[in-house]
């Protein structure tokens, strides 16, 4: 069961409940249709009650079910740390986070269940997800950590809702951000003509999204560049780049194809992920090497600034 709070901020008018939730979370109107219980001030309502600014919304929705057994898989997983409560990665681009809708073969949780012994056993309330902490998009590549045990996965997950983890991604966009280093703290909503895709509105609707941004090199009309997401929203950093009119390359979503790279994928990776683990004083810093479609692209980069 998944449970979500959100506080109703302000709203120049009423709207129904299920729209709010919606607009401001990861779940859909359709999903919403489901197993679902809400309370609005603590109290049960429908999801056509109107809501207001101020009111708290709670909501507990079964978690999207697929197969009964999630098969475990083979899988080469590039282990950047490990041990008797944390397994940390290296996900390659391409690969899907965790079982969905149409897609229960080849996720990184296929492989987890393979490699690391019990933890469907450690997990067993939830089949979809177990020991998933945070989520990368399929074509992003990079860090990510996993718990092996229900304490853990409270351990961890509280760090990333308590904002006290450190996150740096790498990537190459197409132009020129307007400064060196600042920060871009924008509001982020589903977009309402394709519900695949988040935009930033105008006014404060939405979720706030903050992404810190370090230009690290800049090539003619590409730039190379640092993020460091302080919130956590769905395509955040994607969204944020396209709204500074500097989309990231390869970006199916949310750019254009590239005529001198017709052929590059997304190119944005998760570099590091600073964070607390059991049994350890000390916040360690987990890292993956930038990945060769990277290097690719920056070394002709950098023979087209030589010429």
């Amino acid at each position: 069961m998944e449970k979500i709070s959100l506080t109703v901020e302000a709203l120049e008018a009423p709207v129904r409940a299920d729209r709010y939730i919606a607009e401001h979370s990861d779940i859909s109107r359709s999903r919403l249709k489901g197993d679902c219980t809400l309370l609005v001030n603590g109290k049960e309502a429908k999801l056509s009650k109107n809501v207001s600014e101020g009111d708290v919304i709670s909501l507990e929705i079964a978690e999207v079910k697929g197969p009964e057994d999630i098969e475990p898989q083979k899988m080469d997983l590039d282990i950047i740390y490990e041990d008797d409560n944390v397994i940390v990665l290296n996900k390659a681009q391409g690969v899907v986070v965790h079982p969905a809708a149409g897609n229960f073969q080849g996720t990184l949780v296929n492989g987890l269940l393979d490699y690391v012994s019990g933890i469907e056993e450690e997990f067993d309330d939830d089949t979809v997800r177990p020991g998933i902490v945070h989520r990368l998009d399929k074509d992003t590549s990079g860090v990510i950590i996993i718990a092996k045990n229900p304490q853990t996965h409270e351990f961890l997950s509280r760090q990333f809702r308590d904002k006290t983890t450190r996150k740096t991604y790498v990537a190459i966009v197409r132009g020129r951000l307007p400064k060196k280093h600042d920060t871009i703290d924008t509001y982020i909503v589903r977009d309402r003509q394709n519900r695949k895709k988040f935009t930033v509105p105008s006014g404060t609707k939405g979720k706030q999204a903050v992404t810190e941004y370090q230009v690290e090199k800049e090539f003619g009309n590409y730039t190379f560049v640092s993020l460091f997401p302080h919130t956590g929203r769905t395509h955040q950093l994607r969204v944020h780049m396209q709204h500074l009119n500097a989309p990231i390359l390869g970006d199916p979503v949310y750019s254009r194809s590239d005529s001198r790279f017709p052929d590059a994928t997304l190119m944005l990776h998760a570099a590091s992920l600073e964070i607390f683990i059991p049994g350890v004083e000390t916040k360690m810093m987990f890292c993956a090497p930038v990945p060769e479609r990277f290097k690719q692209v920056l070394d002709q980069l950098s023979t087209g600034d030589r010429q």
